[in-house]
C-alpha cells in the first residue's frame, strides 16, 4: 500500500492537531502508546521470546522463529506470512492475546490519556479503539480505567487474519460503520508509521503521537504532518468544547496525569 500525502495545497498552511481535533465528530484512538504503555511491565522481547519458545514447542519451522523479532506482533505477522490461514497461525494469535490481556491488567496508561477520554466523553465526540493489539487487552485496560468510556463501547482490534493489521485500513473501516462516522469527519491519534498510513488510505486525518524525535521522523516519512509529543494540549482543546457547553468547567490543572 502506497502512502497517500498529506493533501494540503503546496503553500498552504496545514491545520494543527488541536484544529483537526475540534473539527472532528469521531476520535481513532491507537491502544498501545497513545493510550497505554501495554508492556511497561511485561517488556514486549520477554513476550516475543515466549511466543517463540511457544510456537517451536507447537511444531512450528524452527527457521520460521529463528532470530524471532523483539515485536510480538511481527512475529505473528512472519508466521501469518509462512503458514497461512493454519493452526500454527491460529495458536500464535492465541497466544499472543492471552500475554496482551495479562500485560493489560497492569499497562501504564499514558499521561494525560484518561483525561482525554474524559473530556472526549464530556464533549460528545464519538470514540473507537482502533488497534493492532487483541481487543480483549483494550477491554481489560479500559475496564480497569475507564469502564464507562465511550471508546469502549467501539473496540477494533485484531482479528484472527493477520494480515489485517495496521496498515491495512481494515481497523479503522469497522470503526467508522460502528459510530456512524463519515472518514473526512474523523480524526486518527497513532503513534505509528502503521497508524499514519492505514488513515491516510480512508482520507482519515492523522495526529501523530510521538514522544521523541525518532518517532516523529518515522511518522514524517510516511507523510505525517502533524504530530504531538504529550496528550495535554488535546485535552486542553476538547475541554474547550466542554467549557463552552457548561461554563463552569475549568482548565485542567497543572500536573493532572492519565
Amino acid at each position: 500500500m502506497s502512502a497517500r500525502r498529506d493533501a494540503t495545497p503546496p503553500g498552504a498552511v496545514a491545520p494543527g492537531p488541536a484544529a483537526l481535533l475540534a473539527a472532528a465528530e469521531c476520535v481513532l484512538l491507537d491502544f498501545d502508546g497513545p493510550l497505554c504503555h501495554l508492556f511497561a511491565g511485561r517488556p514486549a522481547a520477554g513476550v516475543a521470546a515466549r511466543l517463540a519458545d511457544e510456537l517451536r514447542r507447537f511444531g512450528c519451522d524452527p527457521g520460521v522463529v529463528a532470530g524471532a523479532t523483539d515485536d510480538p506482533l511481527a512475529l505473528l505477522q512472519k508466521v501469518a506470512k509462512h503458514y497461512g490461514d493454519s493452526p500454527t497461525t491460529a495458536h500464535a494469535e492465541r497466544c499472543l492475546t492471552a500475554e496482551e490481556v495479562e500485560a493489560a491488567a497492569d499497562a501504564t496508561p499514558t499521561e494525560y490519556a484518561l483525561d482525554l477520554l474524559d473530556a472526549l466523553d464530556a464533549g460528545g465526540w464519538r470514540q473507537a479503539v482502533t488497534t493492532n493489539n487483541s481487543a480483549a487487552a483494550v477491554a481489560r485496560f479500559l475496564g480497569r480505567h475507564r469502564p464507562a468510556a465511550r471508546a469502549g463501547a467501539h473496540i477494533h482490534g485484531r482479528t484472527s487474519d493477520p494480515g489485517l493489521l495496521k496498515p491495512d485500513p481494515h481497523c479503522l473501516v469497522r470503526a467508522l460503520e460502528s459510530t456512524g462516522s463519515a472518514a473526512a469527519a474523523a480524526v486518527m491519534i497513532g503513534d505509528s508509521p502503521a497508524d499514519c498510513l492505514a488513515a491516510q488510505a480512508l482520507g482519515v486525518p492523522f495526529i501523530g503521537y510521538a514522544v521523541n524525535e525518532r518517532k516523529r521522523r518515522a511518522l514524517e516519512d510516511v507523510g505525517a504532518r502533524r504530530a504531538v509529543r504529550s496528550l495535554r494540549g488535546l485535552v486542553e482543546t476538547a475541554r474547550q468544547r466542554v467549557q463552552l457547553e457548561e461554563p463552569g468547567v475549568g482548565p485542567l490543572p497543572a500536573g493532572v496525569r492519565g
